[in-house]
């Protein structure tokens, strides 16, 4: 019974079908002893359905049978097996001792051996995700030696290495070269499949920190497809379902998003720190706020912060939504003072624009937009310069520059269209349209926002379609325009100019020409006889 049960199990791995491999080999084991490769075969099964104390039995024993027979490199590879999976488990310490144990075993054995190319990576994992420049001699040397042994796995892992190593020293172009010959070991299927799915996870999460966007759609497709053709998988397919997730909330598939981040939360175990579950939990966050369940949203931005993960910027945004500028302010100036390098400011400076505005700290955001476009253009990439062209025309339209404020706006709108990113894109028609305004041109104004509108109601944006309503109000008397309006009924209100700007986001020298133009338009020599005009034609109570 006992060989008929391993002679299926070996069926099922061969085809994947890890929960029934677990199954038989397990029930083989509690029957009998098992060889050394068949062990091997149980480790791996029992990783893929996440039966994490299984997996690491079953290569401690392997590795013990190895020794007994007296195979020292087998027993290190067992060994550097276990150590990966406590690694990427977010256990170090106890990683880094079955590497100690392995590189013991290899000095027993003479020669050149692809376990000293895994010992040489293994102990370099650290350095390279804290950004030692050793790390990477480490990995190219230990690459050469893959190549020459013609090992598949470590030559991947080896290009794996060096390719997070030149990108986190800046090195984009040539980082992101070495991440596309690692997918190609992998999607020609020529690695184990628990390598598969550390390369998967790592590749998409590097070019999404590049804002390499093409790239990242392509591989979580991939990704999608990998898993899906092992339905048993588990620990790959949460970290599917978060990139999924920020896909589909930049193509606008907000529905198919709330559904990826919600399986996502439900799917992903084990240390938040290295399972990415603040990040679904943030994912979700963000889609509630951008919908306008700001109730539920704080809930989500508050598990993610359990689970590990910063809940900036979304949770400044979320504040700025409920009104709370108070607490929004010094939480995205303390985000921005912790990043350090260049990569993770920029995912903070775009809320640091919005907040500051918010707060009527026009310098401020100048700031913020100066550094993002300065980053925007190392970067050289879509994404980050559409974010920079739109921060620096909303600080242009907040000091009253609305024609240099429009070019900016109208590039950011062609990146955001390239992008095929409908919010950003609508959000910006929103900026156009009051530039437009600005300038006189109310017919191009209303083409924008009516455009803005019908995008925020395709999606569900229901604050922004709120803004919206704030913004159109009802056309002005006498020739005025709708801000002219907007602006004589805070003047009848007894606002001060600085007060209007505030509220309408907009400059005071653009509220002192708005009601200069009043003054012209109505014939009227002070606030006083504006005040009263307004309150003849209903505009103030």
């Amino acid at each position: 019974m006992s060989a008929d049960r391993v002679e299926r199990a070996r069926g099922s791995f061969e085809q994947r079908s890890w929960g029934d491999a677990f199954a038989e080999l397990s029930a083989a084991w509690r029957e009998g002893p098992l060889g050394a490769e068949d062990l091997e075969r149980l480790a791996l099964a029992a990783y893929m359905i996440s039966r994490d104390e299984a997996c690491e039995e079953a290569w401690i024993a392997a590795h013990r049978e190895w020794v007994r027979r007296g195979h020292p490199a087998r027993a290190a590879r067992c060994a550097f097996w276990q150590a990966i999976g406590l690694f990427f488990r977010g256990d170090l310490a106890p990683a880094m001792g079955w590497s100690a144990r392995g590189g013991r075993l290899l000095e027993e054995s003479g020669g050149d051996s692809v376990e000293r190319a895994w010992l040489r990576m293994l102990t370099a994992l650290p350095g390279l995700f804290g950004k030692d420049p050793d790390a990477y001699l480490s990995f190219v040397e230990a690459g050469e030696t893959a190549d020459r042994l013609a090992d598949s796995d470590a030559a991947m892992f080896a290009r794996l290495g060096r390719g997070y190593a030149l990108i986190g020293q800046g090195q984009v172009a040539e980082g992101m070269a070495l991440l596309d010959e690692v997918m190609v070991f992998v999607t020609a299927d020529e690695v184990s499949p628990l390598l598969s799915g550390i390369a998967y996870c790592q590749v998409i999460a590097l070019c999404q920190a590049v804002f390499d966007l093409r790239r990242a759609r392509e591989w979580t497709a991939a990704l999608t497809r990998w898993c899906d053709s092992q339905p048993d998988i588990v620990p790959f397919r949460g970290h599917c379902l978060v990139h999924r997730c920020e896909i589909f909330q930049l193509q606008g598939a907000w529905a198919d998003a709330l559904d990826s981040a919600r399986r996502a939360c439900e799917s992903l175990t084990g240390p938040p720190v290295w399972d990415v579950l603040g990040s679904a939990h943030y994912q979700l966050a963000e889609i509630h706020r951008l919908r306008g369940e700001l109730s539920q949203a704080e809930e989500s931005y508050r598990s993610a912060s359990q689970a590990g993960r910063d809940p900036e910027p979304g949770m400044s945004l979320l504040h700025v939504a409920q009104g709370r500028i108070d607490l929004a302010l010094p939480a995205i100036r303390r985000a921005l003072d912790e990043a350090a390098d260049p990569i993770a400011r920029s995912r903070l400076l775009p809320a640091g624009v919005e907040v500051l505005l918010a707060a009527e700290d026009v310098a401020g955001a100048r700031a913020a937009a100066d550094e993002l476009a300065a980053i925007a253009a190392r970067l050289d990439a879509g994404y980050p310069t559409a974010l920079a062209a739109e921060a620096s025309g909303a600080v242009l339209l907040a000091e009253g520059e609305s024609r240099a404020a429009l070019s900016k706006l109208r590039a950011a709108h062609r990146s955001w269209r390239e992008l095929d990113a409908p919010y950003p894109a609508a959000r910006v028609r929103v900026l156009i349209g009051l530039a437009c305004r600005e300038l006189g041109d109310d017919a191009g104004c209303e083409l924008e926002l009516e455009a803005a509108r019908a995008a925020f109601e395709q999606l569900g944006a229901r604050p922004d379609l709120e803004r919206l309503d704030r913004l159109e109000g009802t056309p002005g008397p006498d020739g005025l325009s709708r801000r002219e309006s907007e602006v004589l009924a805070l003047v009848a209100a007894g606002k001060t100019n600085r007060a209007i700007a505030a509220e309408l986001f907009i400059s005071e020298k653009t509220v002192a020409r708005h009601v200069s133009n009043i003054f012209t338009k109505l014939r009227l020599a002070s606030r006083t006889e504006a005040a009263a005009y307004a309150f003849r034609r209903g505009l103030v109570r």
